[in-house]
């Protein structure tokens, strides 16, 4: 009765408070209890290339987690669930909810991709990262409904819910990370899919299967870290946030040419992070990621990031961040601040992490 009377506390406590707080809810029965996030109010000034300028704020990136976590003989037991408010009309919505027992996860919760360079790239400011120019570059779906990850040492082996919705198989992905005593760290991961070949015929379920090879690495020399990636493949446009003329979307005709056939999305990125003193830190990273296909008058979408994070006080990080597009990206929902044109944008933010 204790424990359900705290945990009724922590949720009214956060559905209440405007700031953060530190809850540890303590350990009943062999079960440790725990409630995190982060509040973050963001700022965005839009500065398109062809429109005229604008203003957007949220702070509905605030999220809210809940684990539990117990041994049980050999065997450990982990329960995850996360949500934000960037749902509809700020609606709290699911991010991830899982179960892990010893090496395997299952759920709803980030793509095989996104393990394959999220780890390894320079951080961003910007929420729809992971970033563009790596096959986990903010693509329509960055945490299916249901992933399987089996992670043992540096093997990762994911099957996740298919994109394609008469797929004669999951989506998989394989990747093995290696890192060093000197703080390197190197991955490689193989990605593969069904995709569908006639996206304009609904009663047809033609498919290609479609494969791209990620190599990521970040190397660390003392208060500077240096990130670099690269991917080439079909079938990966719609992990990688690209497809004709920058449209991130389930349909097939992203990943096709005029053809028919499959499209090869190469990208690669690259950045350098700078710990500046222990308060003050920099990051610069370019991506770029494009197509093959020739007859396409905007096959290339280029991004240029740099921003200054300041820790104010322990937890509360207030930045900035500039950054420059030469195509428009698709964010999750119309009319959000995510959706992102060609042109600059400079964000400031304040978050406070607990």
């Amino acid at each position: 009765m204790l424990m359900k009377n705290k945990v009724a506390q922590a949720v009214i406590i956060a559905g209440l408070s405007s700031q953060g707080f530190a809850l540890e809810l303590g350990d009943f029965n062999g079960t440790q209890f725990s409630v995190g996030g982060y509040i973050k109010a963001e700022g965005v000034f839009n500065n398109p290339d062809e429109s005229r300028s604008t203003f957007e704020s949220s702070a509905s990136q605030s999220r809210l987690n809940f684990t539990t976590s117990r041994q049980e003989g050999d065997h450990k037991l982990k329960g995850f669930i996360e949500g934000d408010f960037r749902g509809a009309s700020s609606v709290f919505r699911l991010r991830h909810a899982t179960l892990t027992v010893d090496h395997l996860t299952v759920g709803q919760t980030w793509t095989g991709q996104f393990y394959a360079n999220a780890p390894f790239d320079t951080e961003m400011i910007n929420f729809y990262g992971t970033g563009i120019g790596t096959v986990s570059g903010n693509g329509a779906v960055v945490r299916p409904d249901l992933v399987a990850h089996y992670a043992k040492g540096g093997l990762r082996l994911t099957a996740q819910d298919p994109l394609y919705s008469h797929a004669n198989l999951p989506d998989l992905i394989a990747g093995y990370t290696h890192r060093t005593a000197e703080g390197h760290a190197y991955n490689v991961t193989l990605t593969g899919r069904d995709v569908d070949t006639t996206p304009s015929d609904t009663n047809d379920s033609e498919s290609k299967f479609g494969a791209a090879l990620s190599l990521a690495a970040k190397l660390k020399f003392g208060d500077t870290s240096v990130s670099v990636s690269g991917f080439s493949g079909t079938g990966a446009a719609i992990y990688a946030g690209w497809g004709y003329n920058g449209a991130a979307g389930t349909a097939g005709s992203a990943e096709l040419d005029s053809n028919g056939d499959l499209l090869t999305i190469t990208g690669f990125s690259a950045g350098i992070g700078h710990k500046v003193n222990d308060k003050l830190r920099a990051n610069l990273r370019y991506g770029q990621v494009s197509t093959d296909a020739s007859s396409l008058a905007d096959d290339t979408l280029t991004i240029t990031t740099a921003n200054m994070i300041y820790t104010y006080l322990p937890g509360l990080d207030i930045g900035v961040e500039l950054r420059d597009q030469s195509a428009a990206t698709n964010g999750a929902a119309s009319g959000s601040i995510v959706t992102r044109p060609a042109g600059q944008q400079v964000e400031i933010m304040a978050m406070y992490k607990f």
